[in-house]
């Protein structure tokens, strides 16, 4: 007779004969364990994944708390060249889509194949935060009377910015088939080379320039509302990325076979094709140099950007470039509760303070 386990009132797992089986801590594990059946939190394994949840409920916001008057009026005037509207409306075209992307990824992808508990209230928090943030992305388009199709549509209509959401697409096509499982290496390879795609290139890379972007404009107090959300996103994607990058170097911990020569060569071939997607972008962002930006610039810092994400997943700096925007480290540190220029009290914190 077969005895299959099946869950007590209490929360253990109780089998056919009767015996309760508690489990325990070291039979966790991130990807490619069977205690998946219930969420069963604690104890707790993987502490860093519980603290990147704390730390993003302690940054909620929402984007409707932002005024949006002073955008709204100069977005109106005639005090914004056609260069400067050209960058507000590439970024907007580009975030609007590849927020929910991430969205997308998470909820049907990576969730499904992620068998810990602690990890996967986090992702369930992430999965929030990216509907925050298409949501901010609609609260800018209305409040500035945009052209909804012509920004939501735009990555089907901008090279650039087709390009780098056909780049990520094609990173999720097959774990998104109904089949596909982590229980062989190469499969495992996959799904690390999705994550990879999404946290250290979408996140860590594509996403970073349009914030230096948008900030510009901010630093100069121009568009300050959407600079102030956009603040607020770069707080969540700092989340994003720090959880994705513990979560990427703990399943290297626990299957390093999969972290092969070949493996590593792969991973570094689709950071160098994503830099270059991310300098043709801002190439078309910028053609001509405004606030103080110029295309060549952000190659500087695109390329500097990519080998911090290459350290932090244990493999060599590849460029050597320097950061020609320091300030960003800035923004990044500054206090959650007040804005950059300090134009009003912003406190959305239900709990301790941040320490990034």
């Amino acid at each position: 007779m077969l005895n299959f386990d099946e869950p007590h009132a209490n929360g253990t797992i109780v089998d056919t004969a009767g015996a309760a089986k508690r489990v325990n801590v070291s039979q966790k594990k991130l990807i490619n364990c069977n205690q998946v059946d219930v969420n069963q939190l604690m104890p707790l394994k993987y502490k860093w994944a519980w603290e990147h949840y704390l730390n993003g409920c302690a940054n909620h916001w929402m984007p409707t708390e932002v005024p949006m008057a002073k955008d709204i009026e100069l977005w109106k005037s005639n005090l914004l060249s056609e260069d400067e509207r050209r960058v507000i409306m590439r970024n907007l075209g580009f975030f609007s889509t590849a927020e929910s992307l991430v969205g997308n990824n998470i909820v049907l992808a990576i969730f499904k194949h992620v068998t810990n508990p602690e990890v996967r209230q986090y992702l369930l928090r992430q999965s929030f935060e990216e509907a925050i943030h298409t949501h901010t992305f609609l609260y800018i388009v209305e409040s500035l009377n945009l052209d909804q199709g012509e920004v939501f549509n735009m990555y089907n209509e901008i090279n650039t910015i087709h390009e780098k959401d056909k780049f990520e697409m094609d990173l999720t096509t097959d774990i998104l088939k109904p089949t596909f499982q982590t229980n062989t290496p190469e499969n495992a390879q996959k799904f690390l080379e999705n994550l990879i795609g999404y946290y250290i290139i979408m996140e860590g890379i594509f996403f970073y320039s349009g914030f230096v972007m948008i900030l510009s404009f901010h630093r100069q107090n121009k568009m300050t509302g959407i600079g102030e959300q956009f603040q607020y996103i770069l707080r969540d994607e700092t989340i994003h990325l720090n959880f994705g990058i513990d979560l990427i170097n703990g399943i290297k911990e626990e299957n390093p076979d999969l972290w092969s020569p070949q493996f590593q060569a792969n991973i570094i071939d689709k950071i160098k094709q994503a830099v270059e997607l991310e300098i043709n972008y801002a190439k078309d962002c910028l053609p001509r140099g405004i606030l103080g930006l110029t295309s060549p610039m952000f190659r500087e810092y695109v390329e500097y950007i990519a080998d911090r994400r290459l350290e932090r997943i244990g493999l060599k700096a590849i460029y050597r470039s320097k950061n020609p925007f320091p300030w960003m480290s800035e923004t990044i540190d500054l206090g959650k509760e007040k804005n950059f220029f300090e134009t009003r009290v912003t406190e959305y914190q239900s709990s301790s303070a941040l320490t990034w």
